[in-house]
């Protein structure tokens, strides 16, 4: 069994190493400033987007919003041999994105399938206004099992997740404790730190790496919750820190 590396680049984007296969989740290459939706981002990528090399596969849990997709990620997207999304998002993105449901499965490179899985952006009831996401789970022989959450910010989704998907070893869980001022009655839009760390106990992983909780404004939460919510859920030995711009073997 070959390690999985993970590389933060910053927010959402990662640099995902797995069976042979360089991966890329929600990419943001845009320098700090404000985008789509008043969106402030204040730190830019740790590494450029044409320093992060060969780029097999974009996963990308959805396009509308600039947090998980701003103007230079959107252009990276050409960089890469397939971006995976929703379908609405594929529609709009065109070019080399394909869209997929959710429990839908897709071999890519040398004995990797990817299966779409599902993902709620805030409450139930949310998806009108938050739209379509979709989250991956990365499955090869001899190989861990890999689920990237995309922003979900549902538990009941993730146990879903665990009973049809499971056992997943490593998860990428997008956190930051989102939250739309005078919406939803308060209620988290991704997971917060807390939530994080009850999802890698109901997946059962070996190894929790958190994304989407630094470099822009709207995140609420960030390493030191993080840390504090893993180790009072009694978890804290699965957490796996990523530092900007260093690769975590796992």
């Amino acid at each position: 069994m070959s390690a999985v590396r993970v590389q933060l680049v910053g927010g959402p984007t990662a640099m995902l190493e797995y069976a042979g296969l360089r991966l890329l989740t929600d990419p943001t290459f845009s320098p700090p400033g404000e985008y789509a939706g008043g969106l402030v981002k204040t730190t830019g990528p740790a590494v450029p987007a044409g320093a992060v090399g060969r780029i097999d596969l974009v996963l990308l849990s959805h396009d509308h919003h600039s947090d998980n997709l701003d103007p230079a990620g959107r252009e990276s997207l050409a960089l890469a041999g397939t971006v995976l999304t929703t379908p609405a998002g594929a529609a709009r993105l065109g070019g080399n994105a394909e869209g997929v449901e959710p429990w839908s499965s897709r071999p890519v490179g040398s004995g990797v399938t990817v299966t779409a899985v599902p993902a709620l952006h805030g409450p139930p009831g949310s998806e009108a206004v938050t739209g379509p996401v979709t989250g991956f789970v990365l499955a090869a022989s001899d190989e861990d099992t890999v689920y990237v959450s995309g922003d979900n910010a549902s538990l009941d989704v993730v146990r879903t997740i665990a009973r049809r998907a499971g056992p997943i070893d490593v998860a990428l869980l997008f956190a930051g404790a989102v939250q739309i001022p005078h919406r939803f009655d308060g209620a988290y839009l991704t997971l917060s730190s807390d939530l994080a760390a009850m999802a890698a106990a109901i997946l059962g992983v070996r190894s929790a790496v958190p994304l989407h909780f630094e470099g822009w404004r709207h995140f609420t939460q960030g390493h030191d919750e993080l840390r504090a919510a893993f180790a009072g859920n009694g978890v804290g030995h699965l957490l796996a820190m990523p530092e900007r711009g260093e690769w975590l073997s796992l």
